[in-house]
């Protein structure tokens, strides 16, 4: 049985805000990160390849939340007991090549954790109940022992897949951010407030760095963070009171869209009415 209760129910918004920060700004990805290990309960995340770009890490994650959602479903509706054939047809499964290394990574802990369950259940009671109990039990940690191979070859076969997606990743990440205009941003913000709160501070952000960029105060890619393109104000000509207000700004917005908790409408809606009156009044274009 889980012992933790994973966030199950908000893992595609989980898998889309992976995704697109490892995307758009691969320096933020380890904060999300954080907060969804945070979300898990204790649960430990499976650990990054070595030198693996930051979408092939989102990649893995979004996997292995999806295969640990799956797990617990169906631990939660699982049989007390297997029919009389499944434990030969299971043994038929695993013998198969392809589980061949995870039976070698994990089949003498299985083996050794499965016994010494049964020695103790044994030993606790000892009655006929008590023994079809112990048979109950044996047939459970099987289902369990199968899962935990099944995900071990779907890790190896996502990671797989991974190595060959990442020269495309790698080159989306490298190109420049390109962005719309600062009013088409905020009319799809303004939009999007009432049914995706975190999609309406996006376009609301877009907003904002699309009317710095048209007066040359910033200079937005893929690479920078916010912050990053927040202390670039000052040199870039900035008055104090817009870097003051565009530091608050992106400091309120990685708070609320890097965490897993839902995105409060009427913050959304401070937040974005708040970008149309900075831009509002922005300076004219700065000469350099």
């Amino acid at each position: 049985m889980l012992l933790a209760t994973l966030p199950c129910a908000e893992r595609e918004r989980t898998a889309r805000l992976l995704e697109e920060t490892a995307a758009t700004r691969p320096s933020d990805l380890p904060a999300v990160v954080d907060g969804l290990a945070a979300s898990m309960g204790g649960m430990p995340l499976p650990s990054p390849e070595q030198d693996a770009p930051a979408t092939e890490r989102a990649k893995q994650l979004t996997g292995f939340l999806e295969r640990a959602c799956a797990l617990q479903e169906a631990e939660r509706g699982a049989p007390a007991a297997l029919p009389p054939g499944e434990p030969a047809r299971l043994k038929a499964i695993l013998d198969r090549p392809e589980f061949s290394r995870a039976r070698q990574r994990h089949g003498d802990l299985v083996k050794r954790l499965m016994r010494e369950l049964e020695a103790w259940m044994e030993g606790l009671f000892e009655s006929n109940e008590a023994q079809s109990f112990a048979v109950a039990t044996r047939a459970v940690m099987l289902g369990l022992a199968l899962a935990l191979v099944l995900w071990g070859a779907l890790r190896l076969a996502a990671r797989r897949r991974g190595k060959a997606a990442a020269p495309l990743a790698s080159t989306l990440a490298e190109a420049p951010l390109v962005l719309d205009s600062p009013g088409e941003h905020l009319r799809r913000a303004r939009a999007a407030l009432g049914a995706d709160a975190r999609e309406a501070i996006r376009e609301g952000l877009l907003g904002l760095l699309s009317a710095l960029e048209q007066r040359r105060l910033a200079r937005p890619d893929r690479v920078k963070t916010n912050r990053e393109l927040a202390a670039e104000l000052p040199a870039r000509g900035a008055p104090a009171t817009v870097v003051s207000e565009v530091e608050r700004l992106v400091g309120w917005y990685d708070r609320a869209f890097y965490s897993l908790a839902p995105v409060p409408p009427d913050e959304a809606a401070s937040f974005v009415a708040a970008v149309e009156h900075l831009n509002g009044t922005l300076p004219a274009e700065v000469s350099r």
